[in-house]
């Protein structure tokens, strides 16, 4: 995938779709949910930034990946949970509400949390030396992209409830078309670069995806938290914002090779999670009997 027209001018913007629809739905009550259910909101966070990027790095190994595509794996670990996850998490019957609050906190805590794991990340795949532009400017770039437009539909919803209440529904729709027509452009403008990456990288993405869906799943239940908590927490974490991973690798990093898992991730992930919520629907309609 080259920067270009596409990706340097038209991604921005859907991302600034994305993340505007997510402010439409959310409100400071969304905040103030964490207190009402913390067990589930920490476990959450903690399989997010404690978990998955380890597992990625344990991947970017097993599979040997080169450098650029390792960094690229370990960018995808630690970006937020995209905003479908809350379309997904409805379908499988799970609690929407902690998925709004977890992509809420999540969108924030990326901000310290991803200049961190991905410094990390290119020191130890790419040698001394090879740290992103100063942390500060990175820093503001990922949070204009992230917080401006949120900011924008937090305010939206504050002084035109009626209005955002109407054009919520019809905002995440567009994100979806938005983000999909997205990445089937840039799949179709570097399809045969993409298709020799896919060999390299694929499984390690469909690996990373599953342990990422199945781990958010199988912890939660575990510490017997509700099954509709455990499905939102997987979806969450399962259905990472590539567009945002997309975004940083080509703006930020300059790096288009870095940016393949990420797109990579994009086209399996909506495939797997539509798996994975039928696989929960007819689990819980068997039980249901």
């Amino acid at each position: 995938m080259q920067a270009s027209l596409l990706t340097s001018l038209l991604l921005p913007l859907a991302l600034g779709v994305i993340m505007f629809g997510l402010g439409l739905g959310l409100g400071l009550d969304d905040f103030r949910r964490i207190a009402r259910y913390p067990r589930a909101v920490i476990t959450g966070l903690v399989l997010q930034v404690g978990v998955l990027p380890w597992a990625a790095l344990a991947l970017a190994l097993l599979f040997r990946l080169p450098p650029e595509l390792a960094v690229g794996l370990m960018l995808l670990a630690a970006s937020p949970g995209g905003a479908t996850a809350n379309i997904y998490s409805h379908l499988a019957r799970g609690d929407v509400a902690l998925n709004i609050t977890l992509t809420a906190v999540n969108s924030l805590l990326c901000l310290l949390t991803l200049p961190l794991i991905l410094n990390l990340a290119l020191e130890f795949f790419l040698g001394a030396g090879q740290y992103v532009p100063p942390p500060v400017s990175k820093i503001v770039e990922v949070a204009v992209i992230i917080v401006l437009p949120v900011s924008l539909g937090m305010a939206t919803r504050a002084l035109a409830p009626a209005f955002a209440a109407r054009m919520e529904k019809p905002i995440r729709l567009l994100s979806v078309v938005v983000l999909a027509l997205l990445i089937i452009a840039a799949v179709a403008q570097a399809w045969s670069t993409l298709l020799g990456f896919f060999a390299v990288v694929g499984l390690a993405c469909l690996l990373f995806n599953l342990i990422s869906m199945g781990v958010g799943y199988a912890a939660p239940r575990a510490l017997k938290l509700p099954r509709r908590q455990a499905i939102a927490i997987a979806m969450e974490i399962g259905i990472h914002n590539g567009t945002l991973a997309i975004f940083i690798a080509l703006n930020v990093l300059e790096s288009p090779m870095m940016s393949v898992p990420a797109a990579v991730y994009s086209l399996l992930m909506f495939f797997t999670a539509a798996v994975f919520a039928f696989w929960l629907n007819r689990r819980a309609e068997r039980t249901a009997v």
